[in-house]
């Protein structure tokens, strides 16, 4: 039987959680999420791309902040019963500016992570990714595929850390016996994005609200698969109770090309900027779409946010942070 999605207000009644990289995009609905079901949570974040204003509404609730880089000692008092390690630069334009800090929050970060959730009997979560796949030679990714890395080019810094956080994480269930789970994230949209923080749906709104030219990297031919914020945090939330320490992909099998997701967000915001192109960065994937058999066996999980319907909430999102 899947496990539930922990929906159940007081789910997590008298069980604190640990998350670093709580003031993300992710990693703050993520602890909305978590307060709702009545767990306490302890954020951990530098702010290197993290941003204050996802977590102010957060401190009137049962949310405690730390602000620390987690490639250091992590240190937090009393019990802890979950840690959620989300701390880490994610889109391109900050892995690339941040190369040496997204090696060392895959690395010493997920150490420093696995140790609290050592000390303190924890069941550890890790924030995969899709990007473990690189530009992928199977296509749909499913979790057996081992992926297609350029270890050395420029999006290797991120593709690395995140497969090393994995193999430290499934070093912690060998060895230590560690409760852990391994949730691969594919391309998530949706409200706290950061406008300027490089990935296409973003880009698109914010070049489409502002009447500029949408930039497609290469031919727009290639593919990704967005999966609305709320429907991953679901699946993150299903993943945390389901007894498996395999990797899970969690994202949205619906594909569509970057030139259709550019040509719905000129429809759909009413603008009448033009499309053009750019070379393609070094090892930008050309195909990029989940598997979730997985997720739907042992989850019960599957997106259910249409695209129009998420894109109309991050436009919204994004049009007020522009005024």
């Amino acid at each position: 039987m899947p496990p539930e999605s922990g929906a159940t207000p007081n789910a997590g009644a008298g069980q604190t959680v640990v998350i670093t990289g709580a003031a993300g995009f992710i990693g703050s609905h993520l602890s909305d999420a978590l307060l709702d079901r009545g767990y306490a949570v302890v954020g951990i974040d530098n702010f290197l791309t993290g941003d204050r204003q996802n977590i102010e509404h957060l401190q009137r609730r049962d949310f405690r902040l730390v602000e620390q880089d987690v490639a250091r000692h992590i240190e937090v008092e009393g019990p802890v019963d979950w840690v959620l390690h989300w701390a880490s630069p994610a889109s391109p334009t900050d892995y690339l500016t941040f190369p040496i800090q997204t090696l060392k929050a895959g690395a010493l970060g997920t150490h420093n992570a696995l140790g609290l959730a050592r000390a303190k009997d924890a069941t550890f979560v890790l924030a995969s990714t899709s990007e473990v796949y690189g530009d992928p030679a199977e296509h749909p990714q499913p979790e057996t595929y081992w992926g297609h890395v350029n270890p050395i080019g420029p999006r290797g810094v991120y593709d690395e850390a995140k497969r090393f956080a994995e193999a430290m994480t499934t070093a912690y269930h060998r060895h230590h016996g560690l409760r852990t789970r391994i949730v691969r994230i594919f391309n998530t949209y949706g409200p706290r994005m950061r406008v300027d923080d490089g990935r296409a749906v973003p880009n698109f709104i914010v070049q489409a609200l502002q009447g500029q030219d949408l930039t497609i990297y290469g031919d727009g031919g290639q593919t990704r698969s967005f999966c609305y914020v709320s429907d991953l945090v679901d699946g993150i939330m299903r993943l945390m109770h389901a007894d498996t320490a395999e990797p899970v992909n969690i994202g949205n099998p619906d594909e569509l090309s970057i030139s259709q997701i550019a040509a719905r967000i000129i429809e759909m915001t009413g603008s009448r900027s033009r499309i053009i192109h750019e070379p393609l960065p070094v090892d930008d994937p050309k195909v990029r779409r989940p598997d979730i058999t997985r997720a739907r066996t042992l989850l019960g999980w599957e997106p259910r946010v249409a695209l129009e319907d998420g894109l109309r909430e991050t436009i919204e999102y994004v049009r007020r942070k522009l005024r």
